[in-house]
């Protein structure tokens, strides 16, 4: 076969589909997982700070550096294994540590992240989770009371997924150490690389819930802005309506309210987005767990359903609402561009007719004052005959008045036949 040249980016292309491994692990086993979000938006933030804060990370534990164009990270770091991903927005660090402590959920064994370097994150904390993975006891009851010690009951999520591979459970609450909890009790049989798939899926749960939420907050802030445009669209559209508006003036306050719901649109497209992507993840995460009811508790979706969904719903309607404003200013500013053109329209005409009067009492005025010239030229023209005519009236014995009046008629109809010829000629 003949060699064929390849894209420049094949070989990238088809690596980043294998490049993000699941972990592997045995229960007992304690996952420590932070998730770190610089203040600026996807477009601006620096992606050599999250680089260089993975860095000293590693340097910390004496571990190797990844390549610095690296998105991904996984590999020993000390007693621990670490998997890094640099993601849109964020960056998330997942700690693997093989053993149990004796208190269940131990804040100390978040620690693995030094004091100094969680001061220097290029960004902040958009959540954090501690969880516990033991081996299924033998009787659901032990799980059962587990549960009641580690969770709050009435917001308590627990499910067994996978065909029983495993049962996982949280409640979803920041505790007093400010991190969230999630226990998962793996089946014997469970392999290590099920068991790594089944922590990957929740941190993952937990991750873009939270990420999702963003969105939440946004509409929350931009909440006051919407209610106060909406109101005075309202009210410049019931003025619309009013015959002593000024549409000029009110057709210029329309576009002010358009310019803003335009500038608001563009602010909050990305985070519409990027909830929605986050929330269609979510979603997707908690259905390959394919969960079952445990002990008639609430599931995972379920518990996103009561607790989640509702806030995502009322960002699925900020943003229409958003929309339909944009495209209310839209029609409101055609309609009264609209009356603009209507009312300019009906000046125009109303002037039109003023030149038309004009122009008809001007071609009176000149017909008028051709009337006249007809009669003084006309005195003029008969003036100089009779004064050719004098020596004729002496020699036939004619009075000079009785001559000068013989010739009037015909010089007045000669002087009104070349007006006449005149004016045709001109138009």
């Amino acid at each position: 076969m003949a060699p064929i040249k390849d894209y420049p980016q094949r070989y990238a292309l088809s690596g980043e589909l294998h490049a993000r491994p699941f972990p592997s692990l045995k229960a007992p086993a304690t996952v420590a997982f932070l998730a770190i979000k610089q203040p600026l938006d996807a477009a601006s933030r620096d992606r050599s700070a999250d680089f260089a804060h993975l860095a000293a990370l590693l340097d910390h534990y004496g571990a190797p550096r990844p390549d610095p164009n690296a998105t991904h990270y996984s590999g020993e770091m000390g007693k621990y294994w670490l998997k890094w991903e640099q993601h849109t927005e964020l960056v998330t660090y997942m700690v693997i540590r093989n053993d149990l402590s004796a208190r269940p959920f131990d804040p100390s064994q978040f620690d693995v992240f030094p004091d100094y370097w969680l001061d220097e994150a290029p960004g902040g904390r958009i959540t954090s989770a501690l969880l516990r993975v033991m081996e299924r006891p033998q009787e659901d009851e032990t799980i059962s009371a587990h549960l009641r010690d580690w969770f709050v009951p009435e917001s308590l999520a627990v499910a067994s997924v996978l065909d029983g591979a495993a049962v996982v459970a949280s409640d979803f609450r920041i505790d007093s150490s400010g991190h969230l909890r999630i226990a998962v009790f793996p089946d014997a049989t469970t392999g290590s690389g099920r068991i790594g798939r089944i922590v990957q899926r929740l941190c993952e749960i937990e991750l873009y819930k939270a990420a999702s939420m963003l969105g939440f907050s946004m509409v929350r802030e931009v909440g006051p802005q919407l209610n106060r445009l909406d109101t005075k669209l309202t009210d410049l559209m019931a003025e619309m309506r009013g015959p002593a508006a000024r549409a000029e003036d009110t057709l210029h306050a329309l576009l002010d309210i358009s310019v803003e719901l335009e500038t608001l649109a563009a602010q909050s497209a990305f985070r519409f987005g990027a909830t929605g992507a986050y929330q269609a993840i979510v979603d997707q995460r908690i259905e390959v767990l394919r969960e079952t009811r445990f002990m008639g508790q609430q599931g995972f979706a379920e518990f996103m359903m009561r607790r989640y969904e509702p806030a995502m719903r009322t960002v699925q309607s900020a943003e229409r609402r958003l929309g339909i404003m944009s495209a209310r200013s839209i029609r409101a500013s055609e309609l009264l561009r609209t009356r603009v053109d209507v009312e300019r329209s009906a000046q125009n005409q109303a002037i039109l007719a003023s030149m038309d009067r004009r122009a008809d009492l001007q071609l009176r005025l000149q017909r008028t004052v051709e009337g006249l010239s007809v009669v003084a030229i006309s005195y003029y023209a008969v003036s100089l005959a009779g004064y050719l005519l004098y020596p004729v009236a002496e020699a036939t014995g004619l009075s000079k008045g009785l001559l000068t009046a013989a010739v009037t008629l015909p010089v007045v109809a000669v002087v009104w036949l070349l007006i006449s010829r005149l004016r045709k000629h001109l138009d």
